[in-house]
């Protein structure tokens, strides 16, 4: 029972992960995308501060005094968060490889933009080199975590016979 357990995990996890590296391209796509719709929001931003003689932050505090300014000054600060943290990602996204992303999910982060990838993802054969090496390293994985689990079990058993 416990082999069949860990061959269900290893087959599970190699499916799943198989489908990492081009999960992950169409995620790096769809983020350079977003950096460049907000990167054209904060020059259109910086362009009109520049004529104004102000800098970002300066224009960006001059955005207060009624509802409607405070909460546009708002947006906007959100928006240059946002656009750093993409495009801190996206550098460190594109420098690695699709096989070394799947050791940087911390940095697939944008909800946004998650959740569009994955709305719009359909699974494939991964027949790629870099989808054959996740599916073994799924498989590897599942084969670990169900031996671990396969101890556990075993050893609630023993202790209830005991």
């Amino acid at each position: 029972m416990t082999g069949l357990l860990r061959l269900i995990l290893a087959l599970g996890f190699a499916v799943a992960l198989s489908q990492f590296p081009a999960f992950s391209d169409q995620y790096v796509q769809r983020l350079g995308g977003q950096a460049d719709a907000l990167q054209k929001v904060a020059a259109e931003f910086d362009a009109s501060a520049d004529r104004a003689g102000l800098t970002r932050q300066a224009a960006l505090e001059e955005l207060a005094g009624t509802q409607f300014l405070d909460s546009h000054g708002q947006d906007m600060g959100r928006v240059f968060t946002r656009l750093a943290r993409i495009e801190s990602d996206l550098g460190l996204l594109r420098s690695a490889s699709a096989l070394e992303r799947i050791a940087l999910p911390h940095r697939m982060r944008d909800a946004e933009t998650l959740a569009a990838t994955w709305g719009d993802f359909r699974p494939a054969l991964p027949l790629t080199a870099a989808g054959f090496w996740a599916t073994g390293l799924g498989f590897l994985l599942g084969w670990m975590i169900g031996g671990l689990l396969a101890r556990l079990f075993r050893r609630e058993e023993q202790d209830s016979w005991t």
